[in-house]
């Protein structure tokens, strides 16, 4: 989000309407790091100016925070029946909290689980407490100084809560088993995880079935001690358990583009018959409540139009 500026003047290049609907999958003939928005000529004065070139051109990511944060992009076969790869998840790290801020990835027809599934979720039936063997094995792609030589999530009544969910990425199993990796993991009480979290989840595929690209941006709140519940373990393997999780998403579907916010407390209770419209917030409103800055890569007249304005029915939440 910038100080917002000639926001009327945007109105007039792009319509906020519904990317859902009963239209069912769009099949889009293209590679997945999707043909851009604008056609080169529109103002960006707030995108990323530094780390990885996909940070700096991809729609889904955020501002990056910088300091000691490390920026790891997972490359993949993203559909194993037609060959297709390129970005499968990235994710924002902090080596001085041990903990992911976020992962951001895109959803489309290809590789949206709505159009069927090539492979089973990853299981290491009797894995070892961690590599090279567990069921959530260190990142390759985390420099070795940051890797974890125990699994605090053990014993500590916490699960591993994927951030980019394992049935987002069910169309090939290298995709898949890269969603295992601990860097994409956030400590989740049951209750939540398999609750108003995989609720949030399962509609955020339902939005991409009918959208011709959804960018998503999720995680917990690790920046400010507020906004963490407390931590898990020591040392290297110490990780901060987040008061709150957030999903950022963006939806294009021809020429209509809209965005939305989902802000969910992480509490141990049901909430999984909630209606998800209590949960809705602008993007605008998101970026207060975590001080992230979402979509920066987007035209500043398109970020300024679709962060600012949220209409529940738009995304069929009323």
């Amino acid at each position: 989000m910038k100080t917002k500026k000639l926001i009327i003047l945007c109105v007039c290049a792009f319509t906020l309407a519904a990317c859902g609907g009963d239209d069912g999958p769009v099949v889009v003939p293209r590679t997945p790091s999707s043909p851009p928005i604008d056609d080169g000529t529109s103002v960006n004065t707030n995108k990323n100016t530094s780390g990885p070139k996909e940070a700096q051109t991809r729609y889904e990511f955020p501002k990056l925070k910088g300091g000691n944060n490390i920026v790891v992009v997972h490359q993949a076969t993203l559909n194993d029946a037609m060959g297709e790869t390129g970005v499968n998840y990235c994710v924002e790290w902090d080596t001085d909290k041990h903990a992911q801020r976020w992962s951001c990835y895109i959803l489309y027809d290809k590789i949206n689980y709505k159009s069927g599934s090539n492979v089973e979720r990853y299981y290491v039936p009797s894995g070892g407490n961690l590599l090279p063997t567990s069921q959530y094995p260190n990142d390759p792609d985390l420099p070795n100084q940051y890797q974890f030589t125990s699994d605090s999530y053990r014993g500590s009544g916490y699960d591993h809560g994927h951030i980019c969910p394992s049935a987002d990425r069910l169309r090939s199993k290298d995709a898949n088993y890269q969603t295992f990796f601990m860097t994409n993991m956030q400590p989740q009480k049951n209750i939540f995880n398999a609750g108003i979290w995989e609720k949030m989840e399962e509609r955020v595929r339902t939005w991409a079935a009918s959208s011709d690209t959804l960018y998503v941006c999720k995680g917990g709140t690790i920046d400010s001690e507020n906004k963490i519940l407390g931590y898990l373990g020591s040392g290297i393997n110490k990780i901060p358990v987040p008061k709150y999780f957030f999903m950022a998403l963006f939806c294009k579907k021809g020429t209509t583009l809209k965005a939305l916010g989902l802000w969910v407390e992480h509490r141990n209770e049901d909430h999984k018959n909630d209606n998800l419209k209590d949960y809705a917030v602008s993007i605008d409103e998101l970026e207060r409540f975590t001080g992230i800055d979402f979509f920066c890569n987007l035209p500043d007249n398109v970020e300024d139009t679709v962060e600012s304005t949220l209409t529940l029915s738009d995304w069929n939440l009323q």
